[in-house]
C-alpha cells in the first residue's frame, strides 16, 4: 500500500524513481511508495521534471501542482501534489492499478 501523507497544501506522495528507464511508466507499488521509470537521464533534473510530468498525467493534475520536496538525486523522493487531499489521491493511484475490462492492469 503507499504510504500518502496529508500535507497543509495537499498530500505527499513516497515515489521510488528508475530514471533512464526503457520507457516512461508507472509500475506498481514497492515498499510504500509508487515506483515511476522515466526515459530521461538523472542529470540535471531532467528526470525529477519527467517523474513530475508522468504524476501530472496520470493522476489527473497541472504539473505546477506538483513538487518535489525530497530526494533530488535519491531514487526515494517525496512529491506534495497540491490541492488533492490524501484520501483523492489514494482513490487515483487504486484507480491506476484496478483491472481494465479485458482482465488486464490499467495502462499506468
Amino acid at each position: 500500500m503507499i504510504a500518502v501523507e496529508s500535507h497543509p497544501e495537499g498530500s505527499v506522495l513516497p515515489v521510488r524513481a528508475h530514471a533512464g528507464a526503457r520507457r516512461n511508466e508507472i509500475a506498481g507499488e514497492h515498499g510504500g511508495a509508487l515506483r515511476v521509470s522515466v526515459t530521461q537521464a538523472p542529470e540535471k533534473g531532467k528526470a525529477n521534471k519527467a517523474i513530475a510530468a508522468l504524476l501530472a498525467e496520470r493522476l489527473g493534475v497541472r504539473r505546477p501542482q506538483i513538487e518535489l520536496l525530497s530526494g533530488e538525486t535519491s531514487v526515494q523522493k517525496r512529491f506534495l501534489i497540491r490541492g488533492l487531499k490524501a484520501a483523492e489521491l489514494a482513490l487515483r493511484l487504486q484507480a491506476l492499478s484496478a483491472p481494465d475490462t479485458r482482465g488486464k492492469r490499467a495502462s499506468l
